[in-house]
């Protein structure tokens, strides 16, 4: 008996050093090819990516039920056929953004600036304590191209959060490359007063705020005629830093040649007296660009899995 407990118990080392070693060499050829896709040229770095979302779009999945479920609560006028070529558009898109992560998160200054151009309505090099709002279209990870020419341009650092990943390896590797031109990533969890000091020192301070992260200081308020849990950030840091905020939004280019990231004027007379109000304020402002061009936003994430009371998840039937 005690033989046979020893045998399994080798066993199952051997079987935990197997799949870690397993594990390891994915998360390296992973690596490589993250290294690999920018030295294809762009045009077929890009055809790629759509190639990808083609495939992605026509396979029966989760992710493929979240995007129409979210297409049919922004967008009840739409019919089932006008949903599913939305969902497939979406689909395209985000192909070509994932291929395109080998730039943002492995490739030169050059490469960066050729495939987004900056255009701010204000001065970044200002040193004004400053809030970026961006928002989860597909070019999101366009904000590092502030970085990237934070030297060329005497501009500030980029500070924001990241939101801490599942892989390790990965959660390292994404920080490390995002940091390589000097930013500062910031763990979202407990890091407050870190952010606030850099909106303080005048950095560029990057935040994403519409995403569900649970309903600790968060508030429901509208989206798309949709109650829906919302982080009060935004107005929150403005109030106590004094920062004027931005909106800063990334999109294709019409002729989807690359990608622009503007940065618009500061809000007039944000933040209010209401939290509230404000994230419902922000919240509009998404909408609209979105409405302008749906088949660019994040419709993968699950905006809206927290509810009201007596509400029920839309996405409980298949997740």
């Amino acid at each position: 008996m005690k033989c046979r407990s020893v045998t399994l118990n080798q066993s199952s080392v051997t079987n935990l050093r197997t799949t870690s070693l397993l594990k390891s060499l994915s998360n390296q050829a992973v690596v490589v090819l993250l290294k690999l896709l920018p030295l294809l040229p762009y045009k077929l770095l890009v055809s790629v990516g759509y190639g990808l979302g083609y495939i992605a779009s026509r396979i029966p999945s989760d992710r493929n039920r979240v995007v129409k479920t979210n297409l049919h609560m922004c967008f009840p006028n739409l019919d089932s056929i006008e949903i599913d070529l939305l969902s497939k558009q979406h689909w395209r898109l985000l192909g070509r953004s994932l291929v395109e992560k080998s730039i943002i998160w492995c490739g030169t200054t050059k490469q960066l600036s050729q495939m987004i151009e900056v255009k701010s309505a204000v001065d970044l090099s200002s040193k004004k304590p400053r809030i970026l709002v961006n928002m989860h279209f597909t070019g999101i990870e366009g904000s590092i191209i502030l970085s990237a020419l934070s030297k060329e341009k005497h501009w500030p650092r980029t500070s924001g959060f990241f939101q801490r990943m599942k892989n390790p390896f990965f959660n390292k590797k994404i920080v490390e490359w995002r940091n390589r031109f000097g930013g500062n990533s910031i763990d979202r969890q407990g890091n407050t007063k870190e952010i606030i000091r850099e909106i303080r020192n005048g950095d560029l301070i990057i935040i994403a705020p519409d995403l569900d992260l649970g309903l600790q200081n968060s508030m429901f308020v509208p989206f798309f005629g949709i109650q829906t849990n919302t982080i009060t950030t935004i107005s929150r840091l403005a109030k106590i830093t004094g920062a004027e905020v931005c909106l800063m939004t990334t999109t294709l280019k019409a002729d989807e040649s690359g990608y622009l990231c503007e940065i618009s004027k500061p809000l007039e007379n944000f933040p209010g007296q209401d939290p509230k109000s404000d994230t419902a304020r922000l919240n509009q402002y998404f909408e609209n660009e979105i409405r302008l061009r749906p088949a660019e936003y994040y419709w993968v994430h699950k905006r809206f899995k927290n509810r009201p009371p007596n509400e029920a998840n839309p996405y409980n039937p298949f997740i």
